[in-house]
């Protein structure tokens, strides 16, 4: 017997597998062994004593092997692994129960308030108590709300999701939970009370101002089914027997806030009533729910310009804020106003627009009492608290969102660029609240395609948002109309205002393409595969001549060049994106289609047609490409969208040459942003990746670092250098977009990258630089941990990998031709690679070498060239391919009055 085990058995994407939506859930477990040559040959898998052996070396998503289960069964699953005669012992057991699988499993129907809860009154409680008989042996409550809910059994709550049953594309998909509250019950009267809030239902939605988007009133659907020691089963469902009154809660906002009295005056009971409402559209969770995930200390409180009373949490959240309170009065008012940022001293709400972010309490006389809302969210850093005296230890900052499994870290050696990635791992946190929003903080947090279209390779790296993200490309297809059209945000909120766009609709390829990368899950492919050809096949339908021109596009959306009133305004042509979106689309449905067995002929050749006229219409014999910006060429190199190798390599040198003359500040938007780091390292300049990456100067990606930044902005500079906020009316200081880069930190600068989906073969390719001493990635892929760690150190390059089983893994060092290893942990030191940089011959080299920019730029100011290392940059571009000597004697001819001979020999001397 082998140092081998498996297990424990995980069900689809969920690591609570209770209420689970399928009849047929896959499976999945991974394998630890300290054998260097075992391979998984079999399996067998144990449901409640009936075992099914499978020859496979699949132990990833494999299909279900037993019947099928029923609504509410509850079944426990084994497994052991094989590599040849050589079997592992069984694992510990898991256990499954099933939801409510069809429409019929309900006899609880919605129930609404008949007077209360109506637009603006206080947010109402529905009752019901049931009255049970002994031995009580499980108990399950099926809950789900048009609007948020909270319940509570016998005045404990149920539960710890906040702002349940979340945000679906509720006219088709409604989610519904499944609670135990087995431990919550007695003999005798039980009560059940749930309160219903807004949400995204009934509250704001969007910059307008709407209200009510889904429906006017709140219901309840509720199914509470108690089994007892004899196999008796009572169902208490709500019905008209139901009787609702008014909360404490008098307002609830997303946007707003909440205003709560706790005086605990009476309300008027009021009846209930059945309401209509699609039992059919009832899904159960494919990820986890929102939660409270930390809780975060105040870390200063302090006097402003002005007199109010400030509060510093340290970092950027989502959540809200828990107060401390003493000896309290009857109709004393506490008010606590939420901002990202300070501005001249004083909270920063401008960029909030119309959202209020304040939460309200109307106390009632205690010794001690804590208050915090319970049905909203902000994102903040600083709090603004008026009516009452508080110190730094009565208040802390509650983290609220989904409650996703982290998957992937990342270190080095510079500080800043640690905290830059910390920063992306919190931007992530707030804006995963149950849809991937664009911001968490102003009138809008809404689910834009274009964000997590760039974002998804980063965040399947940091989290496990296999279940999260599969559940959002449900509501993506649900929301697609029925021309193939994707809308600008999913859930669509914004009907009639979303013309087709390229890389915003284009999440409907690339997100489940890249789900499926990452997590080996084809499942997600043959479900959001019809919505995947209808994306390609409607912006195929737009084309002219093969390319798609004209009409409303976003195109490189928030070019730092664009001007804060016009975030349209990008160096890239949006015909130039358009086009090579619609390559890169037709491609993944292509190979989609040859994953799940289909036909994949024409999509491969509206690949290969739209690619020959994007370089028809948009690139050069000598391959510069149209519109000459960082963010196309980019695209081009990237996508693989230029035929030739003279062409590439055009490319590839004046990519490189726009970065240097830019003085290395970034020239990206979001388009260009995810895929610039990757053309300059494909394009063997990794160096010039890593001064971009490195860059501090606005806009870079650390420049919001040495400006205090705990989260990525929305703009590069979303604050100015002068610690004001950007002009624009949209401005965000938790926006995750601009932190796509983080997935090239994972696979070029740490060398850790999935070369097979599910990252069942392992690149490791760390790419080091003379700026980073040490780097490293850890990811626990659907196999287990994978690692890459790297030192440069006394001349020597060493690099630690660590490879799970079930896994091969791909080794590129240095100097030394690729090799192939298996799972373990490996060990190889090799000549540090990085060599000083040769002395600057050309003026390209010098621009690689700005330590020497202000001895150049005092030179070339004898010839009458640049004020400053940006002018220098900005115009000597035009002559990076003459030698130094060369470019010295032809400025020269500018002013034959200046001793040019002088200044050449000096220019000369100073290049070497």
């Amino acid at each position: 017997m082998t140092a081998t085990t498996a297990g424990p058995v995980r069900f689809e994407h969920r690591d609570d597998p209770l209420g689970l939506g399928t009849a047929t859930p896959r499976l999945s477990w991974q394998v630890r062994t300290d054998e260097p040559e075992w391979t998984q040959t079999a399996y067998e898998l144990d449901l409640d004593g009936v075992v099914v052996r499978v020859d496979s070396a699949e132990q990833v998503l494999v299909p279900w092997p037993f019947e099928p289960l029923a609504s509410r069964a509850r079944a426990t699953v084994r497994v052991r692994v094989a590599s040849g005669d050589d079997w592992s012992p069984w694992s510990e057991p898991s256990t499954v129960e099933t939801g409510l699988l069809s429409p019929s499993d309900w006899s609880a129907r919605f129930v609404s308030p008949v007077k209360l809860g109506g637009i603006g009154a206080p947010a109402p409680i529905l009752s019901h108590t049931v009255t049970l008989r002994p031995d009580i042996v499980s108990a399950r409550l099926y809950a789900t709300a048009h609007g948020v809910y909270e319940a509570r059994l016998n005045g404990e709550r149920v539960g710890d999701e906040v702002l349940a049953p979340g945000w679906t594309s509720y006219r088709k998909r409604l989610r519904y939970q499944t609670h135990d509250v087995t431990s919550l019950l007695r003999e005798g009267p039980n009560n059940i009370d749930v309160l219903l809030g807004n949400g995204w239902y009934r509250g704001r939605l969007a910059w307008a101002g709407k209200r009510a988007h889904y429906g006017d009133r709140l219901a309840l659907l509720a199914q509470l089914e108690v089994t007892y020691a004899d196999g008796s089963i009572e169902v208490f469902g709500t019905d008209e027997q139901w009787t609702a009154h008014n909360s404490g809660v008098l307002a609830d906002d997303l946007y707003d806030g909440q205003h709560t009295d706790m005086r605990g005056t009476e309300s008027t009971v009021d009846a209930v009533e059945v309401v209509d409402g699609d039992l059919g559209r009832l899904v159960a969770p494919e990820g986890p729910p929102v939660r409270a995930t930390e809780v975060l200390p105040a870390l200063k409180v302090w006097q402003s310009p002005s007199g109010r009373t400030l509060v510093d949490f340290g970092q950027n959240v989502v959540g809200w804020v828990r107060l401390h309170l003493r000896n309290t009065r009857s109709g004393q008012e506490v008010v606590v106003r939420h901002a990202e940022v300070l501005e001249h001293g004083e909270l920063g709400v401008r960029p909030l627009r119309s959202a209020k972010a304040t939460d309200t309490y109307v106390l009632d006389d205690a010794a001690e009492v804590v208050v915090e809302p319970n049905l909203t969210f902000h994102g903040f850093r600083y709090a603004e608290i008026t009516g009452a005296e508080v110190a730094a230890e009565d208040l802390a900052a509650v983290v609220v969102g989904t409650d996703l499994r982290r998957t992937g870290w990342f270190t080095c050696s510079e500080p800043e660029l640690e905290q830059f990635h910390r920063n992306v791992v919190w931007g992530m946190r707030g804006n995963f609240l149950d849809v991937p929003t664009d911001c968490p903080q102003r009138d809008e947090r809404l689910g834009w395609t274009g964000d997590i279209q760039v974002f998804a390779p980063t965040a399947g790296f940091l989290f496990d948002t296999a279940g999260f993200l599969s559940t959002w490309l449900a509501d993506l297809a649900a929301e697609q109309q029925d021309d193939g059209s994707v809308p600008f945000v999913v859930p669509d909120v914004l009907y009639g205002e979303s013309p087709t766009a390229t890389a915003w609709g284009d999440a409907a390829t690339v997100v489940p393409w890249v789900l499926y990368r990452r997590n080996g899950d084809t499942g997600v492919l043959a479900r959001q595969f019809d919505s995947m050809r209808a994306w390609v096949d409607k912006i195929s339908s737009l084309t002219t001549d093969g390319v798609w021109a004209g009409g409303f596009q976003f195109g490189d959306w928030l070019d730092p060049t664009a001007p804060p009133e016009n975030p349209f305004a990008a160096q890239a042509d949006s015909d130039v994106v358009a086009t090579a979106y619609l390559v890169r689309s037709a491609e993944i449905v292509a190979e989609t289609a040859r994953v799940l067995g289909r036909d994949a002929e024409h999509y491969e050749k509206l690949a290969a047609d739209t690619r020959d006229a994007f370089v028809r219409h948009y690139v050069t014999e000598a391959g510069r490409v149209l519109s000459d910006a960082p963010t196309v060429y980019a695209l081009a190199l990237e996508w693989d969208l230029l035929p030739t190798a003279a062409q590439r390599a055009h490319a590839a040198e004046q990519l490189a040459d726009l970065v240097r003359a830019n003085g290395f500040r970034i020239g990206t938007g979001f388009v260009g942003t995810p895929l610039i780091t990757d053309a300059l390292t494909s394009a063997g300049r990794p160096d010039l990746a890593y001064r971009l990456l490195l860059e501090r100067g606005c806009p870079s990606w650390l420049y919001p670092v040495t400006m205090g930044a705990t989260t990525i902005w929305e703009r590069w500079d979303s604050m100015l250098p002068d610690g004001s906020i950007n002009p624009g009316e949209m401005t965000s200081f938790n926006h995750y977009a601009l932190g796509a880069v983080a997935d090239w930190m994972h696979r070029s600068i740490a060398g850790l990258a999935p070369a097979a989906p599910g990252y069942r073969r392992i690149t490791v390719r760390p790419r080091p630089d003379a700026a980073l001493t040490h780097a490293s990635a850890r990811h626990e892929t659907p196999y287990g941990m994978a690692s890459v760690a790297w030192l440069r150190e006394g001349g020597e390059f060493t690099v630690d990998a660590e490879i799970p089983p079930g896994t091969a893994a791909e080794v590129h060092l240095p100097g030394r031709e690729p090799v192939e290893v298996r799972h373990g942990r490996h060990h190889w030191t090799v000549p540090d690679p990085v060599t000083p940089r040769p002395a600057p011959v050309t003026v390209r080299d010098l621009l690689d070498h700005p330590e020497l920019w202000p001895k150049a730029v005092a030179l070339l100011a004898e010839l009458g060239l640049g004020e400053d290392s940006a002018r220098l940059a900005a115009e000597a571009a035009p002559f990076l391919h003459l030698p130094a000597a060369e470019l010295a004697s032809k400025l020269a001819m500018k002013d034959p009055s200046r001793d040019g001979a002088a200044a050449e020999a000096a220019l000369a001397a100073l290049l070497g």
